[in-house]
């Protein structure tokens, strides 16, 4: 297949992208084509604009594009850097598709488990409705109906709900591991909110799932199926290290460092890749304790 990709050097991208050159042909948005092509390699094609790709010519759009939603605090300026990263391209994506004669058969965009907001310990799969309207929510849900809008009887359209994606050199796995190789990780506030996470392998097994499995539409949990609180993933990651995990960061302290946006860490969710599952997709890393050994060997 012909394969347009964006955000093809962020960390799921690049995993992403080394596997599918195995067997297919990778178009790549970067605003830097030859950093990407040093990064991803000479077989890729890089361009800087939409208006380089022929969407006639392209069977698949996987959409993984966005300013990092944690390397800032929050200000209004910020929230607007967040929405316009990923809402504005992935409407002249889907805006493209729209007016392609022969468009793509499928389109996979990138979304969040933040598009539940925070909850309590209810397990939630892909039905549920009974969300938080922050503005976790309100990125997400914004994010995907720019994706829905390509959505047609020649077109299918899958928007991953990614939880913390789980890798070696980086992503939120790599931020924590500093303190917690001293012995001064911990819980973060009570401890008690939800981590739903993903081994970045299965993360890249689970889109080339999608990708394959035509009947698979619609909004899609991309965590592994035994989420944890946040104490637990502490304890789990101390013993992965065999250091002590017990100092916490107060709420308050982090509120004061990083504002609003310490309620991503604050707060979470516990959820499960219901449609996945249904499908039978196997998680090679369906607990954490494997997926850390795995990791941090």
């Amino acid at each position: 297949m012909h394969i347009f990709i964006t955000g093809a050097t962020g960390l799921i991208g690049s995993h992403l992208c080394q596997q599918l050159l195995e067997e297919h042909q990778l178009t790549v948005l970067s605003r830097s084509p030859d950093t990407a092509t040093q990064l991803l390699g000479a077989d890729i094609l890089a361009v800087d604009s939409l208006a380089n790709v022929d969407f006639n010519t392209v069977d698949c759009v996987i959409n993984l594009a966005g300013e990092p939603i944690v390397n800032k605090r929050w200000s209004d300026k910020q929230k607007q850097c967040l929405l316009d990263s990923r809402i504005v391209l992935t409407q002249q994506i889907s805006t493209a598709i729209q007016h392609s004669q022969t468009p793509p058969h499928t389109f996979i965009s990138g979304s969040a488990i933040g598009f539940y907001g925070r909850q309590d310990n209810t397990l939630i799969d892909e039905s549920f409705t009974a969300v938080h309207p922050e503005f976790s929510h309100k990125l997400c849900d914004a994010w995907e109906q720019a994706a829905f809008a390509a959505q047609s009887a020649n077109t299918r359209v899958c928007t991953l709900r990614t939880g913390i994606v789980l890798a070696k050199q980086a992503g939120a796995l790599a931020k924590m591991l500093p303190p917690f190789k001293l012995g001064l990780g911990g819980p973060i506030g009570n401890g008690e909110q939800g981590m739903s996470w993903i081994h970045i392998d299965d993360m890249v097994r689970l889109i080339l799932f999608v990708l394959e499995t035509k009947n698979l539409s619609g909004a899609i949990n991309a965590t592994a199926p035994n989420p944890v609180s946040n104490k637990e993933f502490s304890h789990q990651l101390g013993q992965a290290l065999t250091r002590p995990a017990f100092i916490p960061m107060p709420s308050l302290l982090l509120k004061l460092v990083m504002g609003e946006m310490a309620d991503l860490l604050l707060y979470g969710q516990f959820v499960e890749p219901k449609k996945l599952q249904t499908q039978q997709f196997t998680f090679n890393y369906p607990k954490l304790p494997d997926a850390l050994e795995n990791l941090l060997a």
